[in-house]
């Protein structure tokens, strides 16, 4: 919390070059653009980062290879290009893999010809991936025996990228970038109101959590609020030409459906013959998603919802036992805001889905307000980029873009890690079965980071270990996430910046021991019992397993210590 409240307290009263109204994956990524080019930013969200529609995510980085079907060419080339470069940039955070497709011999598309569109997608992509395949039924009997290939005539595979971890912690990576070149980050802060004065936003924000009300000052403001930015934007008496318009997707989260190969994404048509797909996750599977137009950006999983996926998965795999509404360990639903034009009717008059996940940006020069619509978190490169365009073209000077705000450590520091790690045997402390090395995991998801919790776990050895068993989670990260990823509710960390909540039951969580002192660690011994009790629902709710558990031992705190001071 201490980082929080740093943040907090350069924000209130400050003087900006920019306000960014929303954490999500496009304002993330503008504070990073902008902040690593010199600008002074501030960036907020009225819920955690990533909270919204950016943790809803299919967890896939990819071209749009459905969006060849309304022939749109040139959002697929370039989104083939972002796909691209943020493998490229992260490439231990993002890995390629094969989406198998086998197709029904009622199917809107015959094998050979998804090959074609597949060989096409493969050059439009400018061959950034493997080389499709064409599959025979025999090759996917032998290869995946879980699919049902009763009715199967053939199939298709071809490749995108995948995030290794999930999608909020992606987005979290640049709000850390945008604080490691100097911008100014809170969650849990609210935007009143905001009004223009002479050359300046005067903005008054809340503090959700305490409920402080304060003042910033800003040269401009940057509209990132998602499926919120024209609610956003009328607040201010603005008006654009886009809009945004509302298509619900969800996911289920199961036990893992594959039983030959866990490292490819299985692709169905369902009974509308639209996409939907068998993600890995580790030791899950997630199925979906789905596409249901509604007017409201608060949307749920309803029990049509999880029907209708399980008798979708059911059909189109040889599962030993069908999956029912007890297999599923969690769900996930967002809503994805696609752009219309104004003045195109009311909503009910948009085919959504026909709607890509393109984005639109639009500048106000006079008031000097940018708002970003819709776009994916593939495409969050070139928002970064063009957002920072318009902030120029608005006359607030940047410095030249060096491309040092995205992407991983270099080469040099990366073999500099794994040469340390090696030295003190680290992997060796693990050993559970089908789990990645903990030198790969560390290294992924922290970074330079990493070499601090070598440093710790050198110290004292209990912090490699796991606290809460199956979530697989070690000991030294609940410090790291306690330090420098500003976790304000446990749900912060068990929803986004880790994926414990996707991946084990609420059973095995209630069941937890070591919650207690996942609690402790994040937010010391005074506060652990009310950010329980508002985890679970009230004092009286917190299970006694959790209530139990064991406290911080002294040496893993002063082991902490070895940590760098938050900023």
């Amino acid at each position: 919390m201490a980082l929080r409240s740093t943040h907090i307290d350069r924000i209130r009263d400050g003087s900006f070059d920019t306000l960014i109204v929303g954490g999500g994956i496009n304002g993330a990524v503008t504070a990073a653009s902008l902040a690593g080019r010199g600008a002074s930013v501030a960036l907020i969200d009225r819920g955690d980062f990533a909270n919204f529609t950016s943790q809803a995510s299919s967890n896939l980085v990819w071209g749009g290879f459905k969006y060849l079907e309304n022939y749109e060419l040139w959002l697929v080339f370039k989104l083939c290009q972002s796909r691209n470069r943020l493998m490229r940039s992260y490439r231990a955070n993002i890995k390629q893999i094969p989406f198998y497709a086998p197709l029904d011999e009622k199917g809107p598309y015959p094998p050979w010809f998804a090959a074609f569109g597949a060989l096409g997608y493969w050059f439009i992509g400018l061959f950034g991936t493997r080389r499709p395949r064409l599959l025979s039924r025999e090759q996917i009997e032998q290869e995946e025996p879980a699919i049902n290939t009763a009715t199967v005539a053939g199939g298709i595979e071809y490749r995108d990228g995948i995030l290794i971890d999930n999608d909020a912690r992606f987005v979290f990576s640049f709000v850390r970038s945008a604080i490691e070149a100097g911008a100014a980050a809170a969650n849990y802060v609210e935007l009143v109101s905001a009004v223009r004065h002479r050359d300046r936003w005067i903005a008054r924000l809340r503090d959700v959590d305490t409920g402080e009300e304060f003042l910033t000052t800003a040269r401009s403001i940057v509209n990132a609020a998602g499926p919120f930015v024209d609610e956003t934007n009328r607040g201010w008496g603005m008006t654009t030409d886009h809009r945004i318009v509302y298509s619900k997707g969800i996911h289920l989260v199961v036990p893992r459906l594959t039983t030959k190969r866990h490292d490819q994404v299985l692709a169905f048509y369902d009974d509308t013959e639209r996409l939907f797909y068998v993600i890995p996750m580790g030791r899950r599977s997630v199925i979906g998603t789905t596409d249901t137009r509604v007017d409201t950006p608060f949307t749920e999983v309803t029990s049509d919802d999880v029907d209708f996926l399980l008798e979708q998965i059911n059909a189109r795999m040889d599962l030993d036992t069908p999956l029912t509404t007890d297999d599923v360990i969690a769900e996930r639903c967002g809503v994805r805001p696609l752009v219309v034009k104004t003045g195109g009717g009311d909503q009910t008059d948009v085919d959504w889905t026909k709607l890509s996940r393109k984005h639109a940006i639009e500048t106000d020069h006079r008031e000097r307000v940018v708002t970003i619509f819709g776009g994916k978190l593939t495409d969050c490169l070139n928002v970064g980029e063009e957002v920072a365009a318009e902030i120029e073209a608005i006359g607030i000077p940047l410095e030249k873009d060096l491309h040092n705000w995205y992407g991983e450590p270099a080469n040099a520091t990366r073999k500099e890690f794994f040469r340390q790690a090696r030295l003190m045997k680290l992997d060796r402390l693990r050993s559970k079965p089908e789990l990645e090395p903990l030198s790969d995991r560390l290294w992924r998801r922290y970074g330079r980071r990493a070499f601090a919790m070598l440093d710790a776990i050198r110290s004292e050895p209990a912090m490699a270990e796991d606290i809460m068993g199956s979530a697989d989670y070690i000991r030294i990260e609940l410090h790291e996430a306690a330090r420098s990823e500003m976790v304000t509710k446990l749900e912060d960390f068990m929803r986004r910046r880790s994926k414990i909540e996707l991946v084990v039951s609420d059973r095995d969580i209630e069941n937890s021991a070591g919650l207690r002192e996942v609690a402790e660690i994040l937010f010391g011994a005074d506060d652990a019992d009310r950010r329980l009790a508002e985890y679970f629902g009230g004092d009286d709710r917190v299970p006694d397993a959790v209530r139990d558990g064991p406290h911080p031992s002294e040496a893993t705190k002063n082991a902490a210590d070895t940590l760098v001071s938050p900023r």
